[in-house]
């Protein structure tokens, strides 16, 4: 058994949303280490360049779709041009999101549609426009990000947690659905890290470490801890994996 070439992604395309910033942008970038090509799709466009720049600048190879994942057409849109830079995506990794942090009482009709609208269904309007491609070539990857609010409660973000506990529902379903053709959907649920996301929390030290204290680690996530459940999702390697959620926590959620 050649072990680099199960985690290797050589050959591969992969489509990542959120690539601007935070997980999304360090997942892409470890794609592209991995011998990836990878479209990028975000709403902002200079800090897609920014990103896709970085990559090539490294050596991989990555194009900026610039997107409102909002917008229901600009989605389909981004479906139908995703595959003029390297030819149809084989993974597809849902890393936008947005949480919008307001009391249960106080979150507005329009709080609630953006959360759903980005964090639940692009998750599942990209992936179903861009599984067929996947399908006749007997294998495919869908990727989703969801979070610790997935499986428990946090003040101040109950769109955001019901959007995210969504997300593993959707990914059972989208596993449900096409394993049998080949194309896998897992999905990662990140601890605390520092991303644009958790500013507000980081803003606050005393918080923040009590995050690292509630961890079985001792500390919060570095971007770079995502990379190996990433590629591995991504990967040959999880062949036999699918429908299920891998938590990338520091163990918090076994015990904090």
């Amino acid at each position: 058994m050649d072990v680099a070439k199960l985690f290797s992604l050589a050959g591969k395309v992969a489509l990542v949303t959120g690539a601007n910033s935070g997980i999304g942008k360090s997942i892409a970038r470890s794609y592209a280490a991995a011998g990836a090509a990878v479209v990028l799709v975000a709403r902002r466009a200079r800090e897609l360049a920014e990103a896709q720049a970085e990559i090539n600048a490294r050596g991989g190879r990555a194009a900026a779709l610039a997107c409102d994942l909002a917008d229901r057409q600009a989605l389909y849109a981004c479906a139908e041009r995703a595959p003029e830079f390297f030819g149809a995506p084989d993974i597809v990794v849902n890393a936008a999101g947005v949480n919008i942090r307001r009391a249960m009482l106080e979150v507005t009709d329009a709080d609630w549609d953006a959360t759903m609208r980005i964090n639940l269904d692009a998750s599942f309007f990209l992936p179903q426009r861009l599984a067929p491609a996947m399908i006749a070539k007997g294998w495919g990857r869908i990727v989703n990000i969801g979070s610790m609010q997935s499986v428990r409660a946090f003040g101040n973000s109950g769109a955001y947690g019901a959007s995210k506990g969504a997300i593993l529902q959707l990914t059972r379903a989208q596993a449900e659905a096409w394993s049998k053709h080949g194309v896998n959907a897992n999905a990662i649920a990140p601890g605390f890290f520092a991303t644009p996301l958790t500013a507000p929390v980081q803003s606050d030290p005393v918080r923040w470490k009590q995050m690292a204290e509630r961890t079985l680690i001792g500390r919060t996530g570095e971007l770079a801890d995502l990379a190996g459940a990433a590629i591995f999702l991504a990967s040959r390697a999880s062949d036999y994996v699918t429908g299920q959620t891998i938590f990338v926590d520091g163990g918090m959620s076994a015990g904090g």
